[in-house]
């Protein structure tokens, strides 16, 4: 028995002294590499749900005697985030919450899931905002698309102190927005721009009303970010013209996008940032992921039978905690085989915003070196 539950086992039956006991503690409880979860509450039975690939993904807490009092010690390794919910039973009837007893969490296209941060893990200071980092400008845009039909929503990060003379590289970046809402992407660009690690630069957020299925290698979103999203920037804004100042990127689906997107339209873009890609492929048999992965399946297997370069810099990251870990570790090899400068960089977490958060800092200043890395590489 840990720490915790042998104070709180101290607290005998007192309902409410358990309450209070347990308000006055930070939960979950990390001691090293064990984390003790608790749930205080008049239930039949509590589970935790987490997203650790590898583990079972629900686990039962244990309850103390007499008491509503359940808990659960799992072993995470240090400087793990593992994103979680509770699963309560009580009356035949299940229900998944947050963690009452723990204020960290985060957001997603889906709602909310509980945090735990194992010993070790910090926090990015360049993810919050900062008081002295100029902010850049973010503007909203319609695009006409002759590809898809109709019009597409766009929208534009200008640095600070964006100025029509000069000439500022571009990045673009599938499911953008989301990028911004749940991985602080304009606040990361303003505090790196700010600290001299990228440099002044054009994002244009895209975002698709049916990514599952453009996503997926489909020959028109190639042509709608290559020819209609870059010339429309081009247009309207001051850009480097050279494919080595050009950067697309993306996660999960986004990267599938952005990694087909560069194998259909070489010479377009230079620079790769593909978190968590849904790489999914076969050796032999049919894969397991449902009918939206058949057009992945089919591009990564006939990429792995004739690689290519896709470009000439490429940032690959993936959390250890993802199902998808077994891809990407057998993509870098192939990808760097084809003589691409490559950065591979695995993180103790899950497939989630704050996980493909933690990372940019990492892959855009790689992809992008601002004046401070140019001076001290």
């Amino acid at each position: 028995m840990n720490q915790l539950l042998r104070e709180l086992a101290e607290q005998g039956r007192n309902e409410a002294a358990i309450d209070a006991f347990l308000e006055q503690h930070e939960l979950p409880f990390v001691d090293g590499s064990k984390v003790t979860f608790v749930f205080h509450g008049f239930v039949d039975e509590v589970y935790l749900q987490h997203w650790i690939f590898g583990l079972p993904s629900s686990q039962q807490f244990e309850r103390m005697p007499g008491t509503n009092l359940f808990h659960l010690t799992i072993d995470i390794p240090e400087r793990s985030r593992v994103e979680y919910k509770l699963e309560i039973r009580k009356n035949g009837q299940r229900r998944l919450i947050a963690d009452p007893h723990n204020p960290h969490f985060a957001r997603d296209p889906y709602g909310a899931n509980s945090v735990v941060q194992g010993a070790g893990y910090e926090f990015p200071d360049w993810a919050l905002e900062d008081s002295e980092a100029r902010r850049g400008e973010t503007q909203d845009h319609k695009i006409e698309s002759r590809v898809f039909g109709g019009s597409r929503d766009l929208r534009v990060y200008l640095p600070a102190r964006y100025r029509p003379t000069r000439r500022y590289p571009l990045l673009v970046m599938h499911d953008g927005q989301d990028y911004e809402r749940f991985a602080s992407l304009v606040t990361i660009l303003d505090n790196l721009t700010h600290r001299l690690e990228i440099p002044q630069m054009v994002v244009v957020m895209t975002q698709s009303p049916n990514r599952l299925h453009e996503y997926a290698d489909d020959p028109r979103h190639a042509d709608f970010i290559a020819d209609e999203v870059v010339s429309w920037a081009d247009e309207r804004f001051s850009l480097v013209d050279s494919p080595a100042a050009r950067g697309l990127g993306g996660a999960s689906f986004g990267a599938v996008a952005s990694l087909s997107t560069a194998l259909r339209k070489p010479g377009v873009f230079e620079n790769l940032f593909l978190q968590s890609g849904s790489f999914a492929f076969t050796d032999i048999g049919d894969h397991d992921r449902g009918p939206l992965f058949d057009p992945v399946v089919q591009f990564v297997n006939r990429y792995r039978d004739d690689p290519k370069r896709p470009a000439q810099r490429i940032f690959v990251s993936c959390g250890t905690y993802e199902s998808l870990i077994y891809y990407n570790r057998s993509m870098v090899p192939i990808l760097r085989d084809t003589g691409a400068e490559l950065r591979y960089v695995e993180a103790r977490d899950g497939h989630n915003w704050e996980n493909w958060r933690d990372r940019m800092r990492e892959g855009l200043s790689w992809l992008f070196p601002g004046p401070l890395w140019l001076v001290y590489e």
